[in-house]
């Protein structure tokens, strides 16, 4: 069972930082095989091709198994465990897991065999002017499908841990998927060339879901072998999965459009614009979701008990968490850009020019860290309100945007003389900072409320103690320019900790103060 507020408020934080943890964990294993990978294949046509594959079975995962089902199963299967009714909430996850599991090995097959169309005329027409790299991207996506169907049951899982209050298993599963590529290109790639990762894609996805399988039978549920047609939850998680399955599939149509987009430019664009996604999404990860993944139950099971006043408490204090750690984030990802990329990726087959690619494409993306920090959270608080459809049309009105700044800013970019995979960076920052604007004032109206003047107050105090912050790594990069990227990019990220840390110390940061009151108690406790 799920406390009560003021525990409930301390329960997510507590969640949060566990979670927080795994994540920090699973982001480092990422930036381990993204160094390794920059270092095998850099920003090569090989590469551009792996990456253009893998966004088939990514979004076929997103479309059935990962956002939309998380949001309708999550809220439902925690409401019949909340009500006590067990044995209801294992029918509907067996009927769920039997669903996922039958469309994604037909959607699979389906793709499998247009494999050729879907490359040349949707995804990746600009690739036709290479017959070796689209052939090199059609037997990569082929190879890669089994993954989705992988990732779609263990999403399921995870789905079910976190409604039973069990986070850090299933936050640690990232990790093996990065694991899994690891083995790929360290292993197999020096035989196998690029099918290497592939199948590191494949084995990742397994690991994905193997990690978590015991931590589920210990929850003591049972397998029915239906797919539940008559079934009330069932059909609620129908209900709410329709109005997001269409706003996810709008999003995926987005990257699908930056991709298409990305292969008619310059070589190593749709890398560029990969890794450096890849990059903003590490601390999004760590923050945001971390925060967000551990408040839904609570949310969700607050809004079963008819508790508003609860939730709208339990929202606003990780707001102003997630505020308070993206506004940092983002100023330091911005200036130290091209020293951390340079620290981490350029060796090997990533060159001086890999690195500019990519610095240029995380600047724009890095802008927009904070609105998807805050949307993130805000998403789940709409679907724990068993709300999929305010998200889905504010998202689905966003990213129609995103597609149309996409083109209008990659135009633009290319006629100043920039280049034009900045503005795919740039058009997906506006739309999500428009996005998360439009979800602040719906979700003020349905609570009537969202203690809009503590969250300004914690927003400000992150402003403040960002800009001192970036203003010391604006100094700290003229006067170290000419340095190694070891200290410029390290020397840099540790300045930049303390002096924020410091200046929110100063400015009572509450959230500064609690954590320190707690590692204070902590060490008063071990040394008595």
């Amino acid at each position: 069972m799920i406390s009560e507020t003021p525990s409930a408020g301390r329960q997510i934080a507590r969640a949060a930082g566990l979670v927080m943890s795994a994540f920090v964990f699973s982001q480092l294993a990422g930036l381990v095989r993204q160094i390794l990978i920059a270092d095998a294949f850099g920003t090569s046509t090989d590469m551009d091709a792996f990456n253009v594959a893998n966004r088939v079975a990514e979004t076929l995962f997103n479309l059935v198994a990962g956002g939309a089902l998380g949001s309708a199963f999550i809220p439902t299967f925690t409401e019949l465990l909340t009500k006590e009714k067990k044995c209801e909430a294992w029918q509907l996850a067996s009927a769920v897991g039997n669903w996922v599991l039958v469309i994604l090995i037909a959607l699979s097959i389906l793709i499998a065999i247009f494999a050729p169309q879907v490359v040349r005329y949707i995804l990746a027409p600009g690739f036709a002017e290479n017959p070796a790299q689209e052939a090199l991207t059609i037997h990569l996506l082929r190879l890669m499908l089994p993954s989705a169907a992988l990732f779609g049951l263990s999403g399921l899982v995870m789905g079910i841990l976190n409604s039973h209050q069990v986070f850090f298993i299933p936050a640690l599963t990232p990790s093996m998927y990065q694991f899994g590529m690891i083995f790929g290109v360290l292993v197999l790639a020096p035989r196998m060339g690029i099918d290497g990762l592939a199948w590191g894609v494949v084995f990742g996805a397994a690991a994905h879901l193997l990690l978590q399988l015991p931590t589920l039978v210990k929850q003591g549920g049972s397998y029915s072998p239906t797919f539940g047609l008559k079934l009330a939850p069932v059909r609620e998680v129908v209900r709410l999965m329709g109005p997001r399955l269409l706003g996810v599939a709008v999003v995926q149509l987005n990257f699908w459009v930056n991709i298409r987009l990305a292969s008619e430019m310059q070589e190593g664009s749709v890398t560029g614009v990969t890794f450096a996604f890849i990059l903003m999404l590490m601390p999004q990860a760590a923050i945001a979701q971390s925060i967000a993944t551990a408040a839904m139950p609570t949310l969700a099971a607050q809004y079963a008990r008819g508790k508003l006043e609860d939730v709208r408490s339990s929202l606003v204090a990780s707001l102003r968490g997630v505020l308070l750690l993206s506004i940092p984030a983002s100023i330091g990802l911005i200036l130290l850009r091209e020293p951390i990329i340079t620290l981490l990726y350029q060796r090997g087959e990533f060159t001086e020019r890999s690195t500019e690619l990519v610095a240029w494409a995380l600047l724009w993306y890095a802008a927009g860290l904070v609105g998807h920090s805050v949307m993130e959270v805000l998403s789940r608080a709409f679907y724990a309100l068993h709300d999929t459809k305010t998200p889905v049309i504010v998202g689905m009105i966003a990213m129609s945007l995103n597609v149309v700044f996409s083109f209008a800013f990659a135009a633009l970019f290319r006629q100043i003389g920039w280049m034009p995979h900045g503005g795919l960076a740039l058009a997906n920052s506006l739309a999500t900072a428009l996005e998360t604007v439009a979800l602040i004032i719906l979700m003020r109206r349905r609570l009537g409320g969202l203690e809009g003047r503590n969250i300004l107050q914690g927003a400000l105090k992150g402003i403040i103690s960002g800009a001192i912050m970036g203003l010391s790594l604006w100094g700290w990069l003229i006067y170290f320019e000419s340095r190694s990227a070891w200290l410029v990019g390290v020397g840099g990220i540790a300045l930049g900790g303390v002096v924020y840390g410091v200046t929110a110390m100063v400015l009572r940061v509450k959230e500064i103060q609690r954590g320190l009151g707690i590692i204070q108690q902590r060490l008063f406790q071990k040394g008595s």
